[in-house]
This record gives C-alpha cells, structure tokens and sequence, in this order.
C-alpha cells in the first residue's frame, strides 16, 4: 500500500505548498508558495519536517481527509480551526498521530484566512522545475496545478513514526504581532507626492473581496502620483506595493506576477507577509515605513517567536489539553542552568 491522504471534502481554496518555485522569474514563472511563509514553517516543524516541506494550505473553508496509510503525524498551524480525528476533537497549534482509516475534519478559519498542514514526509507528488507548489493560474504544480476536491489521493513520502509518539500541542500559539504592517520604502517612491506617500502610510485600508492568491488589493483614499502611473516594467517581489492609476494599492503575494508595470511604494517586510496575508476580505490594515535594519531585525525577531512558541510543546492529555500528570512524568528539560538567588 502506497501511503497517502484520501481528500473526502475541500474547501475552493485548498492547495499543494512547498517554500515555492525559485529561480524561474526571468523566465515568466511564479514562484507560489505559501501565503503566510512563518505559519507554514511553523507546521513544517511540528511535523519534524525539514522546513519547506510540501504539504497543504488551506483557505477559509473546511477540510476533511482519511488516512491511507498504516500511520501518519500532522502538524497544524496558521489560522486557528476546530479539530476533530473521528469526531473526537483535538487541540489547534498541534502534532498529532492517526492511523489508518482514521478521519481528520478541519472546520473553517475561526480568524485569519490561511492554514497550514504539514505531513511527516512531506506530499510526495513530481515536482515541476523543483517545486511542488500549486499555481493554479499557469496549472503547474502540486495536484494538476490544481486546488484540491473531493476523490483525491495524495501520495506520502516515507517517514518513521514510532508507535508511542504522543499528540503534542503548543502551550502557548505564537506570540502575536499588533500594529501596522511595516513596509521599507520603494523602489519607485518618486512617482509619488509627499502627500501620497502620507496618504498611504496615514490611512486605514480595507482589504476587497477582489483580492486572492495572487495579490490583495486595497481600498481607500486616492494615493496622488507625481508623475505618469506607467514604468518600464520590471520586477516583482513577494509583498511589492504597486499603485495604478487608480490610485488605490495592490500588495501582490505568492502567486503574483513576475513582472508589473506600475510603480511601487513600498515592499512589506518579510516578517510581516503573514500578517497581512491573514487579513480576511473586508478586514483593515495600516503601514508604517521602517528602513532595512528595522525589517532585518523584525525577521530575527520572526524566527525567536518561532523558536519559543516550539519550546512550549507539550504532550495532550485524554481530553485533548495538555495532561500535567503526563508532562511530569517525562523528562523535558536538556539541561540545568545555575543562577543568581
């Protein structure tokens, strides 16, 4: 038997993601990827993978699989769902055990848009110019280069799951970000005024219903330009700003384009992609500039919430919460450090 997922029900925006397609830009090909890259990793690694492994994002509908396979381990991340194996629920922010035949349901997004579910192993469909990530636009990728739907089969790479390996659950989700979405400037500022570079970084934006994997566009006040809304086109990167003559901004995301012929105000910072991207259709954000070294620092900052929120990782009890009585019957520490009293 060949191990895998059987998808009994899909939401419309349910896909195939690994850390994306790269290298291939200047050829006219998107790189996909996950939306909310931090949240993705953070799955990875609940599952043990290596980070970048291929699993499954999902919109804002449901999810349900069973399992074709003599055992397999998840880990769930990102927008926080109700969680059920065969009806019994189970904690979100999770690694989690099932064996064959059991049923996994994942409810909608209770907050935010995208989920992340990574499997030990990885997803073990070919790779297209070595990536495994879906874009549905071009149809490369992942299953078809299509999203998911009721009757697939998701074939699973080989992984050793030991039989007492217990489900485990973060004590803590990670440590929330507030504030505006930071941004660094440019790289086509000029083709802006003063006043509409205040008026994009002082207004609240409301995310359209418009928006989508490829870009989230944003309503609000007219950004003025200084000059003709049209540049040389050139290239684009995850988070780029562009404002067309519309005057009202785009941020493209995973699935953008290669290339884009409107000037750019600004680029979100690495760290802050997920954020944004969790922003659901008629939510609101707002931007603050920061320059390079605030954005290196606030993607260091990124991996140490990463970092603590996998320290606090502990088994689940019978009622799906964390079982103090189990947790001091193992030993969790590494190590003892001595101290001033």
């Amino acid at each position: 038997m060949i191990p895998a997922l059987l998808v009994l029900r899909a939401g419309p925006a349910v896909t195939v993601q690994d850390a994306g397609r790269f290298g291939y830009q200047r050829l006219g090909v998107s790189p996909a990827g996950p939306m909310d890259p931090w949240s993705h990793r953070l799955a990875d690694r609940l599952a043990d993978n290596p980070e970048g492994s291929a699993g499954l994002e999902i919109g804002p509908g449901v999810l349900e699989l069973e399992v074709r396979a003599e055992r397999v381990r998840i880990g769930l991340a990102g927008a926080a769902r109700t969680v059920t194996i065969d009806g019994r629920p189970r904690p979100w922010w999770s690694a989690l055990s099932l064996v064959h035949g059991q049923r996994l349901a994942l409810g909608p997004a209770a907050a935010g848009v995208w989920s992340y579910l990574a499997v030990r192993g990885g997803i073990a469909l070919p790779p297209v110019l070595g990536s495994r990530s879906t874009h549905t636009l071009s149809r490369i990728g992942g299953l078809e280069g299509r999203a998911l739907r009721a009757g697939d089969l998701l074939p699973l790479g080989e992984a050793e799951i030991p039989t007492d390996l217990p489900d485990q659950a973060l004590g803590a989700s990670p440590e929330p970000i507030d504030g505006p979405i930071r941004v660094v400037l440019g790289p086509q500022e000029a083709w802006f005024t003063e006043a509409g570079i205040a008026t994009f970084l002082a207004a609240p934006w409301r995310v359209s219903v418009r928006s989508d994997r490829m870009g989230y566009r944003l309503e609000g006040p007219r950004i003025e330009h200084a000059r003709s809304p049209n540049i040389v086109s050139d290239g684009i990167v995850f988070g780029s700003v562009q404002v067309p003559g519309s005057g009202q901004p785009i941020v493209l995301l995973a699935d953008r384009q290669t290339t884009g012929g409107y000037p750019k105000i600004a680029t979100v910072i690495g760290a802050d992609l997920g954020r944004l991207a969790q922003t659901p259709a008629g939510g609101s954000v707002r931007f603050a500039a920061v320059d390079l070294s605030v954005a290196l620092a606030a993607r260091r900052h990124a991996r140490e919430r990463l970092e603590a929120a996998l320290r606090s990782l502990a088994p689940i009890g019978r009622g799906g919460t964390l079982d103090p009585a189990f947790l001091l019957s193992v030993n969790l520490v590494s190590g003892v450090t001595a101290g001033e009293p």
